[in-house]
């Protein structure tokens, strides 16, 4: 779990399909309530992957402002503890790259990368029956960390990435999403390229005593 980051920079190297399947066969053990099993995985690599990159790249730098996402992370106002996080995070990711906070230009430049996986050569998508509820969406959570943890095991590193979410439009058309789905978000998997910095952020944690109450504990 320790040894788990999300990766930024992946090298140029394939991955069989079959790895790919036996992650997610090992993933889809993640509990979910009364074995609901609420998850929807579309594994693209190859061409289907680059048209999809080729679409979202051209809207994220021709059209951003017509996209809006299908939710919401995060709240308008977001509170002063996980705003100084998010804060913390911007300073170490763009310092990383030896980019200025205010340079909105080359900011931008970098998001783009997302939505070509990163470099990537495989890109995950994931959907859930809109119908559903919040607490569905916390056993989606723990399939999410299982291929994480399932592809690290097996030599292969991923980043989950919220951003596909403003672009679900698109999406949506490309891979024949049907109109009672939503786009939980993407991930992106493969080798990380050992030289980028960009890898090794080493991002703080809060310790468990900043979390945990323990109550009726010996000692």
């Amino acid at each position: 779990m320790r040894g788990r980051a999300a990766v930024r920079r992946f090298l140029d190297r394939p991955v069989d399909r079959r790895v790919v399947t036996d992650i997610l066969d090992v993933a889809r053990s993640a509990p979910s309530n009364s074995n609901t099993q609420p998850w929807r995985v579309h594994a693209l690599a190859g061409q289907a992957k680059d048209a999809l990159c080729a679409a979202l790249g051209d809207a994220h730098a021709n059209r951003p402002e017509a996209h809006t996402p299908c939710y919401k992370h995060f709240p308008d106002v977001l509170g002063e503890r996980y705003a100084a996080r998010q804060a913390a995070f911007g300073a170490i990711y763009y310092g990383s790259l030896g980019i200025d906070f205010d340079d909105t230009a080359r900011r931008n430049i970098q998001t783009a990368q997302n939505f070509k996986f990163f470099g990537a050569p495989v890109g995950l998508i994931f959907t859930i029956d809109s119908s559903l509820e919040r607490g569905s969406w916390i056993d989606y959570g723990m399939f999410l960390q299982n291929i994480m943890l399932a592809a690290k095991a097996r030599g292969l590193d991923t980043c989950p990435q919220i951003s596909f979410v403003k672009y679900h439009e698109i999406i949506r058309q490309h891979l024949s999403i049907t109109p009672y789905e939503t786009i939980v978000c993407g991930m992106s998997m493969g080798y990380a390229d050992p030289s980028a910095r960009i890898n090794a952020l080493g991002l703080p944690r809060e310790p468990v005593t900043a979390f945990t109450s323990f109550l009726g504990f010996d000692g």
